[in-house]
């Protein structure tokens, strides 16, 4: 009954966004909306009343979502993509909107006001976002003293990055730039996420090269810290470079893979709006297919070593089921809420609970790599 019940409301939430809030929110600059949302996020996260309404509204849970990863419990597999919360001002009201953990970032070493405007734009026919922020955000100090010593009701990871500058662009520097806002998270969140793949930074994605990827987490082996090391690739690597990178990540502290960054490529039929801007990175269902490749390819490689976390164009349970039956013990999701509403994360959650009895599976878990094994 209750099952039933999580189901109607759903379906009423999702049809006041797609015929009300949608089309309103569509008329707006978009970067202007995320603006919005976050502001409105931060007061509903703000008292308990709020967040209690919001739970009412979205959250779902089930025993059968639950895992243990590196020691620690995600009460199901579906957590927000960095991007959405640059500043890490949302953590408190995560939990209730429905997601078992939530990446907060990218955070860099220094300050960044980001890229000129326009930076954000929508690719409505393809349901994608071009993405061109240049890692906006208020800087590692600024950030950490505000998150630190808190407790968070979901898994937070923080997602690192270059600081957006030509002063990183050096191979010393850069690596410098990282371990600033590396050391000051070393006791903040649950695990961390080294962005290597940020399309639209100076200097590109220089430490997609094994050798300087090599140097950089030698460097970040000597920080202590008892939070698990992530690295997010890029959907664009040749399998000569994702091998360079499984092979200086064995060789240390990295526990997985996040797959994938936006892509830089304008050549997909996925894309079939008439007009793409030409800077920035695209995100959503342009890059599934990429994204669930480099899934596939990355745990067929590592026989399943390291852990994975999906990330790319996931609208819908289908879409999540398919990243988890690839590889992938985690799943990200962001461009799929603007585009189906944010009761669209009980709605995979409750989605996958049915496709895991189809299969004969008691646990997510069972799942993972299914496709690959």
């Amino acid at each position: 009954m209750m099952e039933y019940l999580f189901w109607i409301r759903n379906r009423i939430n999702r049809l006041l966004y797609k015929a009300i809030f949608r089309r309103i929110f569509f008329l707006v600059d978009p970067e202007t909306i995320h603006d919005r949302m976050i502001g409105s996020g931060k007061f509903l996260g703000s008292n308990l009343l709020t967040k209690k309404i919001v739970a009412f509204l979205y959250s779902y849970s089930h025993k059968s979502l639950e895992q243990k990863i590196m020691g620690i419990k995600f009460s199901n597999p579906i957590g927000l993509a960095a991007g959405f919360d640059k500043d890490a001002v949302l953590p408190d009201m995560l939990s209730y909107l429905g997601f078992g953990f939530a990446e907060v970032g990218s955070i860099t070493g220094e300050p960044c006001v980001g890229n000129p405007k326009p930076r954000l734009w929508r690719l409505e026919k393809s349901k994608g976002l071009v993405v061109y922020y240049g890692l906006k955000n208020e800087g590692c100090e600024k950030i950490s003293r505000r998150l630190k010593s808190r407790t968070f009701q979901i898994p937070i990871g923080t997602n690192i990055a270059k600081t957006n500058s030509k002063k990183t662009v050096g191979l010393e520097e850069g690596i410098a730039d990282y371990l600033k806002a590396y050391k000051k998270f070393t006791n903040i969140g649950n695990y961390f996420a080294i962005n290597i793949s940020c399309p639209n930074s100076f200097g590109g994605q220089d430490f997609e090269n094994g050798k300087r990827l090599d140097k950089l987490l030698v460097k970040i082996d000597e920080i202590p810290t008892r939070k698990p090391v992530f690295l997010k690739i890029s959907p664009d690597l040749g399998k000569n470079e994702i091998d360079e990178i499984i092979e200086a990540s064995r060789k240390h502290n990295v526990a997985g893979f996040i797959c994938a960054n936006a892509t830089k490529k304008r050549i997909d039929r996925k894309i079939i709006d008439t007009v793409v801007p030409r800077k920035g990175g695209i995100t959503g269902k342009p890059i599934e297919g990429l994204a669930n490749d480099l899934i596939s390819y990355v745990y067929r490689k590592t026989k399943g070593k390291f852990v994975i976390i999906g990330c790319g164009g996931v609208f819908s349970a289908e879409d999540a089921y398919k990243k988890i039956k690839l590889g992938a013990s985690l799943v990200q999701i962001f461009t799929g809420m603007i585009f189906e509403g944010p009761q669209v994360i009980s709605e995979i959650n409750q989605g996958l609970v049915n496709l895991l009895k189809k299969d004969g599976f008691a646990n997510i878990s069972q799942a993972v790599g299914i496709e690959n094994r």
